[in-house]
């Protein structure tokens, strides 16, 4: 629902509206989407995500938004709510500026629920979650687990009970460097070993039925601390794990430190008889590779049936003296396999060997496509499961058992392998003479490139990796354990419906999906066209690896049928132009799971390989490129808080609450990465009174998001203030809007100068501020910008003789038109012009997405209309604004889509 008191879908059928250009009286529309009557949602019914219930669910975290005023929390307590007889733990995630709750968070137990999850007010059931705290360290217990993790050292986890069993010692992480990338070349490379030193531990969470820890600290060893890191614990009610959330900075220098492998690791105490001792690993879709250290099936002489189906199951032997003598006094003759290794080495193959100890040879045990990424090692007693989230998509990847045979075997998860060549994060390029920006200018006239020596550097950027940590009381089942890996390969989450969510009023101007008519109908095709052939692309063209996953490419090359992953600033696309954005609003509008996976892995990328997060760049983000760090653009446009806040809204994910919270302050480094630099000096913002020229669109547009949410996360105003001194500081320039920017001091958060110049790019409404400045106005009463932004989405796509009648000329640069058409959508609804709207319909349907690309011919005719659902995008900027204009003007001016459908002739009358 909107909090405008016009509703989008029925707007244009009023009968005021039969005038072609009519406007509300000036007082109106000031605050004409300002808040009226709070409209109360219906019931709140979660679903499955995938559609169906899970056969495992080890709990999740979900957000729910709802309308303003209609919940309000009592000072000091938190929200209460019950979901049925699942315990539920709730708070509050962000508020509206009445302080009525925006956004809450609920925590969900593991274990099965059964019936309907309707979520209401009331008191939960109870959790069972208690975290206890002591100077050195703290133990979370839920149920008959213990957990207890030191407050500095080396382990993350010390060590693990179940029913007071030590089954679980040393969790830590590893890492190992060498100097070199490739022994051919660079010659003997020695490896040395790094292991967690944690510094700091933050209980951010204690219970009932979620706690989480945050532990940060270093990766030490070798007389040095590098690879900063940050990995969070979060403990469930009802579930026998731990989810490890794992993230990394890389801080080393490019040319001397080469990662040879980063994992985590943890010990496993193995008190039974080797023969009752088990290694399990999943294999592809619902298989599992499953055998004991001493195996007693397929040997010479029959131990008996009982003993043979014991161990396949992963229980302990019958008493050894009802076993035939000839096996049981011969048990020691029978070796014992100590080590243990799968290794996915690319996204299309696998292969498990195994070994009797070390210096004896490997041997090939199984192999096979793609592994869901689970290991266990234990006994009939118990054993620890350790499993990787994206693993084969992540590759190279690998799974250990070390000492399976021994009293502490040691499981690890390599989140890159150490089979693989040492992670290479050097420049892919040498500056080839281009040391002037006059020559660096000509070759991103060739390449699209932007490239300068130094601006290259990987010196900053991130990974988050997401892992799972059983500790059980027994060999899980092969069922149970291939249930275990499809946690590991797809949570299992709680989601909203599309039209609950939309019923809250939250993320601006979009609807939930609909085919009511054959217009919209034609439109719908398209948008499921293009979401459908980006999931193929990322499976055909394999755009996995550890660095790359989450993220897509830039632009398509005909020629070669292959997409331009070599030519500079056509390969990967590092959130140009929005395509986080247009994936969430997919998901939002349709609910479908695979969007939402694709949305999330690009999420994880974008924010954290694509920024900077220390050092010179730390804030910014890089331009697309052949690496996700090799262009020399460095740019808030792609560090935008705007893209995460979908991703931490819907799941409340800690992480990207992080990654939102470190931009806070990027608008005060401004002055430090001359984002202009290559500019002609006409062309770029100008600068009074030594602050730097901001533009409105690709820079202080980016900045809100970060500003926005902490608000409504904290209420804290300092952030509502600086928002609105841009805003009312852009509405006093002479040009406002089309004055394209201004001089910004980051002290105030205002623009100054008379901004009477005139300065227009196409890229200015591209990278969020379209959605930004909707949700803006819905909750700041700034008269002077909502004045400034409907003018601007007015004219920015008018004929020519209306903005030279505003401007005194044609100023150029309006390019992306069709895009634009939202802009144009937006004016028509808020000032309620049925002529306008009809415009923006015309300018959207002359867009290049519905052409394919190509042409450049207005579609005309029914038959004209068919490359809108047949033609494969070939440009990811146009699929994401086609998708994100196609959405926001369905929302914004639905209504009359099929009378300009047919006067376009795009339908039959």
């Amino acid at each position: 629902m909107t909090s405008s008191p016009f509703s989008r879908r029925g707007f244009l059928q009023t009968t005021a509206l039969a005038s072609l250009a009519s406007s509300l009286p000036a007082a109106q529309a000031a605050t004409a989407n300002l808040p009226g009557t709070p409209t109360p949602v219906g019931d709140t019914v979660l679903r499955w995500l995938d559609g169906q219930a899970p056969a495992r669910f080890e709990g999740c975290t979900l957000g729910v938004p709802w309308p303003r005023g209609q919940l309000r929390l009592p000072a000091g307590q938190a929200p209460a709510f019950r979901l049925a007889k699942q315990p539920v733990q709730s708070w509050p995630l962000a508020y509206w500026p009445d302080g009525s709750l925006k956004w809450t968070a609920h925590a969900v137990a593991g274990g099965l629920p059964a019936g309907e999850l309707k979520l209401e007010q009331g008191q939960p059931a109870p959790g069972g979650v208690t975290v206890r705290q002591t100077a050195t360290r703290i133990v979370v217990s839920a149920g008959d687990l213990t957990w207890t993790v030191p407050t500095r050292g080396e382990a993350l986890i010390a060590e693990a009970t179940r029913a007071g069993r030590v089954t679980l010692k040393n969790l830590k992480l590893v890492a190992l460097r060498q100097d070199g990338a490739d022994p051919e070349l660079d010659g003997q490379v020695a490896r040395q070993a790094f292991t967690s030193k944690v510094n700091t531990v933050t209980v951010e969470q204690q219970g009932p039925v979620r706690a989480v820890l945050k532990l940060d600290g270093t990766h030490s060893g070798n007389g040095r601390d590098w690879l900063p890191f940050s990995v969070r614990l979060y403990f469930y009610a009802g579930s026998e794990s731990v989810r490890i959330v794992h993230s990394f900075v890389w801080d080393g220098d490019p040319a001397k430190d080469f990662i040879a492998g980063l994992g985590v690791t943890a010990q496993v105490p193995m008190t039974n008889a080797s023969h009752d001792r088990h290694v399990r690993f999943s294999g592809e879709g619902v298989g599992v590779w499953g055998e004991a250290v001493r195996p007693v099936t397929g040997l010479r002489r029959d131990p008996g049936q009982a003993y043979k189906d014991a161990q396949v199951a992963g229980q302990a032997l019958p008493p050894l003296s009802g076993m035939d003598k000839r096996v049981s006094d011969r048990l020691a003759l029978i070796p014992e396999w100590n080590d243990f290794s799968l290794s996915q080495a690319n996204a299309d193959g696998f292969t498990l060997t195994k070994r009797t100890q070390a210096g004896q040879a490997w041997i090939a045990a199984n192999g096979g496509s793609r592994c869901k990424g689970l290991v266990y090692a234990g006994g009939a007693a118990g054993g620890v499961a350790l499993g990787l989230k994206d693993f084969w998509q992540r590759a190279p990847v690998r799974l250990d058992v070390r000492g399976a045979a021994g009293e502490l075997a040691e499981v690890t998860a390599w989140l890159y392998s150490p089979s693989a060549p040492a992670m290479d994060m050097r420049s892919y390029r040498s500056p080839a003479g281009m040391d002037t920006h006059e020559k660096q200018i000509e070759g991103l006239n060739i390449t699209y490139e932007d490239y300068e020596p130094g601006w290259d550097s990987s010196v900053g950027v991130a990974r988050t990796s997401e892992l799972q940590l059983w500790v059980l009381g027994a060999t899980p089942t092969h069922q149970a354990f291939s249930d275990m890996a499809r946690q590991v390969a797809q949570p299992a989450r709680l989601v909203l419906s599309p039209q609950r969510l939309h019923a809250a009023g939250v993320f601006g101007d979009w609807d939930p999906a609909s085919t009511g008519s054959p217009a919209r109908q034609l439109i719908e095709e398209r948008l499921t066209l293009q979401l459908d052939q980006y999931l193929r692309e990322v499976e055909q063209h394999r755009w996995y690896g550890f660095w790359n996953y989450g993220d897509v490419m830039h632009a398509y090359d005909v020629d070669r049928h292959m997409w331009r992953y070599d030519i500079g600033g056509y390969a990967w696309d590092n959130s140009e132009l929005s395509t986080d954005m247009w994936l969430w609003y997919s998901f939002l509008r349709t609910g479908r799971a695979d969007v939402f996976r694709l949305a999330e892995a690009m999420t994880r990328h974008t924010g954290e390989v694509d920024v900077y997060h220390l050092g010179r760049f730390k804030g910014f983000g890089t331009r697309h490129g052949v690496q996700h760090w090799s262009d020399s653009s460095k740019q808030p446009r792609i560090s935008n808080a705007a893209y995460r806040r979908f991703y931490f809204y819907l799941t409340a994910d800690e992480r990207c609450g992080d990654l939102i919270r470190e931009l806070l302050e990027s608008d005060a480094d401004i002055a430090k990465v001359d984002i202009s630099r290559k500019l002609a000096r006409n062309a770029a913002p100008p600068e009074a009174s030594g602050l730097p020229g901001v533009g409105f669109g690709t820079t202080w547009g980016s900045w809100i998001a970060a500003w926005l949410t902490e608000w409504e996360r904290t209420g804290d105003r300092r952030w509502r203030d600086k928002l609105v001194m841009g805003m009312q500081s852009i509405g006093e320039l002479k040009r406002r809007w089309f004055a394209g920017g201004a001089p910004y001091d980051a002290r105030t958060g205002r623009f100054a100068g008379p901004g009477d110049g005139v300065s227009i790019s196409h890229l200015n409404g591209v990278f969020g501020v379209i959605e930004m400045s909707s949700e803006l106005l819905t909750l700041l009463d700034v008269p002077a910008y909502r004045r400034a932004w409907l003018e601007y989405c007015r004219y920015y796509n008018a004929p020519r003789a209306e903005i030279a009648a505003l401007l005194g000329r044609d100023p150029g640069g309006r390019g992306l038109g069709d895009t634009g058409s939202r802009m144009t959508a937006y004016a028509a609804f808020q000032e309620r012009d049925r002529a306008l709207a009809l415009r923006a319909w015309r300018e959207f349907f002359a867009s290049r997405a519905l052409r394919g690309g190509g042409a450049t011919r207005q579609i005309g005719g029914v038959d004209a209309i068919r490359p809108l659902v047949e033609q494969p995008a070939i440009s990811t900027n146009d699929s994401a604004q086609w998708g994100l204009a196609a959405i926001q003007n369905l929302a914004l001016i639905g209504d009359t889509l099929d009378e300009a459908a047919r006067a376009a002739g795009l339908t039959r009358p």
